[in-house]
């Protein structure tokens, strides 16, 4: 379950940004996850359960937002919706894409006070 270490990872990203902005509460996480990145949603949130316990943020609500891949075909260079790593171009039927967005994970906001 790598989405532990992903919700330790976001825990002390999260805690830096407090500390450095002198915050004495997270109150909200907004967090971006591509749907190609790997990462199981509902493992995540039962994760993040457990590495906030104890912290600033252990009240804070975690907010993940989906972001769709997107691939850019080689052969007729448009752009598709790609719902798995092994889709084809609904365009022209080609295997050969570039993934453009879909594995990103990032932090997108924090609420603190």
């Amino acid at each position: 379950m790598h989405e532990l270490s992903i919700a330790t990872g976001i825990i002390e990203i999260v805690t830096e940004e407090a500390a450095r902005v002198s915050a004495t509460k997270v109150t909200r996480i907004d967090v971006e996850i591509g749907t190609l990145a790997g990462i199981e949603k509902d493992s995540l949130m039962f994760s993040w359960e457990l590495v906030t316990e104890g912290t600033i943020a252990s009240k804070a609500d975690l907010v993940i937002r989906e972001i769709q891949a997107i691939a850019e075909c080689l052969v007729c260079h448009r752009t598709f919706p790609l719902e798995h790593p092994l889709a084809i171009c609904p365009h022209c039927q080609s295997n050969r894409y570039q993934i453009n967005i879909g594995k990103e994970l990032r932090i997108s906001s924090l609420e603190v006070e």
